[in-house]
């Protein structure tokens, strides 16, 4: 499975893409931040003050919603591409067990996941420290619960990647796969979620379930516990990996 997993690496490392997409989700990171930051004093904000532990928890939350769904195209692409270009079945013949190549590709984009993560809170802190300290508000990046925050923003990053794996196995269809995300997490997700009516169930919802992970606080809108959305999160990843892996297996690659 080392080996896989090493395989998996240098065939993500062979482009370039990776590095836009971490580009990418380094900029809007950077854009959530800002105009976060820059609306905080606005009376019509939807987030906490943040002098408050729960107005500098959602601050730094903001960078999940700028690494998640672009590790999850970057999964898509990185399982998706293999029957694009044909080289599925050259995979699958050098490991005949399939099942082991999904895994190798779950655990290589979990881990990128997790560095773009990384990247996207450090530039969290690169703004709001400056920032924060011009407004003359105290923040220290081991307190108010910032811990916590970190953890789940690296959690949900991770969790996104099996998603993008185990989607990208069952549609196999590289830019229905990308589109249906980008079109979900940017488009239906959102305009659902401000549906009052069926506010009840929307919080289970995978966008809903990653804010309540990694603790967003809004005045507009409830989430689940960060546990409960950690669960629910965990959920849909975990089902669409064993799903992916299962078509992986049964499907006819030649």
């Amino acid at each position: 499975m080392p080996t896989l997993i090493a395989g998996e690496f240098q065939k993500l490392l062979t482009t370039r893409l990776w590095l836009w997409l971490l580009l990418g989700a380094m900029a809007l990171t950077a854009l959530y931040a800002s105009l976060l930051l820059g609306f905080s004093d606005d009376p019509d904000t939807m987030t906490a003050p943040l002098h408050t532990a729960a107005g500098q928890q959602t601050l730094f939350a903001v960078a999940a919603g700028g690494a998640n769904t672009l590790t999850a195209v970057l999964a898509a692409i990185g399982i998706t591409g293999e029957f694009r270009h044909r080289t599925a079945t050259a995979t699958f013949l050098a490991t005949p067990a399939r099942n082991r190549v999904v895994v190798a590709k779950l655990v290589t984009y979990a881990l990128v996941g997790v560095g773009f993560a990384f990247a996207c809170l450090v530039v969290v802190a690169i703004i709001a420290v400056p920032w924060l300290s011009a407004m003359d508000i105290s923040l220290s990046l081991t307190g108010n619960g910032l811990p916590g925050i970190y953890l789940g923003v690296l959690s949900d990053t991770a969790i996104f990647g099996l998603l993008g794996v185990g989607l990208g196995a069952l549609l196999r269809n590289q830019v229905a796969t990308v589109v249906g995300l980008l079109l979900y997490r940017f488009v239906a997700e959102p305009i659902v979620t401000n549906i009052p009516a069926i506010s009840e169930w929307t919080i289970y919802l995978p966008g809903s379930a990653s804010a309540a992970l990694t603790q967003v606080s809004l005045s507009t809108q409830g989430y689940l516990e960060a546990w409960q959305g950690g669960l629910v999160l965990a959920g849909y990843g975990l089902a669409l990996a064993a799903a992916g892996s299962l078509s992986s297996v049964l499907c006819d690659i030649t």
